[in-house]
């Protein structure tokens, strides 16, 4: 089987800052990539193009894909507005980790979200690592 990769094309102001990509890993928790893959592309008629990334936090992570209320309070999936989890095996080892929670991309080690009452689903990985760079530049701030 070979794994999903989407991209993002990031702009701020209309001024493109870059592209960060994704490979999904299907191989280990299929209906978490296939719900990502299809809000990436938009291929259902709805996902994450022309949202933000509403929460900001240097050392930690950016997070986005509220593309119904763009503050973190919204969102939804293919299968409705929310799925079960489908397991905790990957971790969170470094920048440019891709979880959900919306979606997050980690910009540092999260290894406190692996195991606990609230844990998150690890969906792929290694996205670019300019966000961390990008990232380091914002202040905490929501949009």
């Amino acid at each position: 089987m070979v794994n999903p990769t989407v991209f993002f094309n990031i702009a701020v102001d209309g001024e493109p800052l870059g592209r960060v990509s994704f490979e999904l890993f299907a191989d280990k928790v299929p209906k978490t990539a296939e719900n990502f893959c299809a809000l990436s592309t938009g291929e259902k008629g709805f996902g994450y193009k022309g949202s933000c990334f509403h929460r900001i936090i240097p050392a930690f992570m950016c997070q986005g894909g509220d593309f119904t209320r763009h503050n973190g309070t919204g969102g939804k999936s293919i299968y409705g507005e929310k799925f079960e989890d489908e397991n905790f095996i990957l971790k969170h080892t470094g920048p440019g980790i891709l979880s959900m929670a919306n979606f997050f991309i980690c910009t540092a080690k999260t290894e406190w979200l692996d195991g606990n009452e609230r844990r998150h689903e690890y969906c792929g990985g290694h996205g670019a690592l300019w966000v961390q760079e990008w990232q380091d530049q914002q202040e905490d701030h929501h949009c």
